[in-house]
């Protein structure tokens, strides 16, 4: 699937509505008692992983939290999201969708996408669905790896209802190692449904 990031307006950057969702975000993450730890790190460009993802509510949680970090959020969804009358809402939204069981270089077009860009995030869900599974899928590490870009670990907890971002993970290149040292992270993390 090819992207057009380059020129894809976002929520994030249409003027008036960025700053009126900002405001949003804030009054909703405080009104149902959420709080955020951490903060954007002073990185150009990253993926960042999008773990545990239990619940539809981590969308708006995230994409609240993003607003409040003022990241400019591109994440990645199946392409089903895309179809239909609501596609170019969830593109508006930052939404990057991909094929889902087809292998046509995915990991190589979206580490591409961090070469056309001075300042890029895309966030990834390594469970790559909602329901329970038994391992994460490698994408988010080899597209980090192939774009030479870091690995930021963002999290919604909501025993604690607390979301954000924890930590640059520094990548090895031992996939088995860094993926043990990323999820000892997150497995204090409570996602909305338990898997």
């Amino acid at each position: 699937m090819k992207y057009d990031t380059c020129t894809q307006r976002t929520v994030f950057d249409t003027p008036i509505l960025s700053g009126a969702f900002r405001m949003v975000s804030r009054l909703a993450l405080r009104w149902a008692g959420w709080t955020i730890e951490g903060h954007a790190p002073a990185l150009n460009k990253y993926v960042l992983i999008a773990a545990p993802h239990t619940s539809n509510w981590d969308f708006p949680l995230a994409m609240a939290i993003a607003f409040e970090l003022k990241i400019k959020l591109f994440w990645v969804g199946k392409a089903s999201l895309f179809k239909g009358p609501f596609g170019f809402f969830m593109k508006w939204c930052g939404g990057l969708p991909v094929e889902r069981g087809k292998k046509i270089g995915q990991v190589s077009q979206l580490a591409a996408e961090f070469g056309r860009h001075q300042q890029m995030v895309i966030a990834i869900a390594p469970e790559g669905t909602r329901k329970a599974v038994s391992g994460w899928k490698s994408g988010f590490y080899h597209i980090a790896r192939e774009a030479d870009v870091p690995l930021v670990l963002g999290f919604l907890d909501f025993r604690r209802k607390v979301g954000g971002l924890h930590t640059v993970f520094p990548l090895t290149g031992d996939y088995s190692s860094d993926l043990a040292g990323i999820q000892s992270f997150y497995r204090n993390i409570c996602g909305k449904r338990a898997g």
